[in-house]
């Protein structure tokens, strides 16, 4: 994130202001694109993408028939996360800093943490389980409305908070193993596994089911998700103490550039020492997010969405800010 920040500063000072914001945005778009983020791009494509494939008739038709921007734009929070500066916070939750599970004393509900916290503390700790509850109800509006183009775009969106939230490592202060002499193991956890492992995933979860109280599923998954943040801290200490340094790391091409990596032997080793928990955690997003999309439409009445095949989607301008903030939460980079 600081040699993100001291590109920004170099462009400032080379070229005219009227080019700047459009100058950052690219590259920020370039860098995002290059860089494996929260899930990274891969993962979160396959959950939403798997997930149209929970969805009864006839909700299912419509989520068929645009299935491609629900893949696409899986990924768009992350893209949004060096340009926006409240997007960083909506990715995860620091759980640690609050409360010890089961967390009773954290409010479910937005307006009643900002009474116990202040927003300033939710927004430097994290706010994933209350934007995607913020973000269902935007959803069950849009279904109400029967407003296409914003049905897809918040169930994508929602779609890549959902799964962000299945991350144990978005639910810690240890967000990246920096505090445990670990730095590098989130994108370890939840990009070079998936990508070196996920062809050979089971992505049969069944169908989504209607949920009564989206707001109890959603804590439940991040809960369940903050359960396992010491097996995947702890299991990978127990496996640098012994594995060879020569062998525990390797560079792969990324564009045009070899990044250091975890090497496939290293990979697998802790891939079963974790006992396939990367797939379980993709599954359970797969299902959750068909569920909450399909609650958001029975709420909404059940709208028939038949009609045209084709959906236009305008892509939104985004709004570029001079302060890029966010943590470097989800970068996978060891630095």
């Amino acid at each position: 994130m600081k040699k993100l920040k001291h590109v920004v500063k170099l462009l400032k000072a080379v070229f005219p202001k009227p080019w700047i914001k459009l100058l950052i945005t690219l590259f920020f778009l370039v860098s995002v694109s290059l860089s494996s983020l929260a899930w990274g791009f891969w993962a979160h494509k396959k959950i939403n993408y798997c997930a149209v494939f929970t969805l009864p008739a006839p909700l299912f038709y419509f989520y068929k028939r645009n299935i491609t921007y629900i893949e696409d734009h899986a990924v768009d929070p992350d893209k949004r996360r060096y340009i926006l500066k409240e997007e960083g916070a909506r990715h995860y939750i620091d759980l640690d800093h609050y409360c010890t599970l089961p967390c009773d004393e954290l409010p479910r509900y937005w307006f009643e943490a900002i009474d116990s916290f202040t927003e300033d503390t939710l927004m430097k700790y994290g706010i994933v389980p209350y934007h995607i509850n913020f973000l269902s109800y935007q959803l069950e509006n849009a279904f109400k409305e029967k407003d296409h183009n914003a049905i897809l775009k918040i169930s994508a969106d929602l779609g890549h908070y959902i799964a962000d939230a299945h991350v144990p490592l978005h639910t810690t202060k240890n967000y990246n193993g920096q505090l445990s002499g670990q730095r590098g193991i989130h994108g370890f956890w939840e990009s070079r596994l998936p990508e070196l492992f996920g062809e050979d995933y089971d992505y049969f979860t069944g169908r989504a089911v209607y949920i009564d109280k989206p707001i109890e599923l959603i804590w439940k998954f991040v809960l369940d998700s903050h359960k396992a943040v010491d097996s995947v801290l702890s299991f990978e200490a127990q496996l640098n103490e012994h594995f060879p340094d020569d062998r525990k790391y390797t560079y792969q091409e990324r564009g045009q550039t070899m990044m250091k990596a975890y090497s496939l032997e290293y990979s697998k080793a802790y891939n079963e020492l974790l006992d396939n928990m990367v797939e379980r955690r993709m599954r359970r997003s797969i299902i959750d997010v068909g569920s909450i999309w399909f609650t958001c439409w029975v709420n909404a009445g059940k709208p028939d969405l038949s009609g045209s095949d084709t959906i236009a989607i305008a892509d939104s301008i985004i709004q570029m800010t001079d302060d890029i903030k966010g943590r470097d939460h989800a970068i996978s980079g060891f630095e």
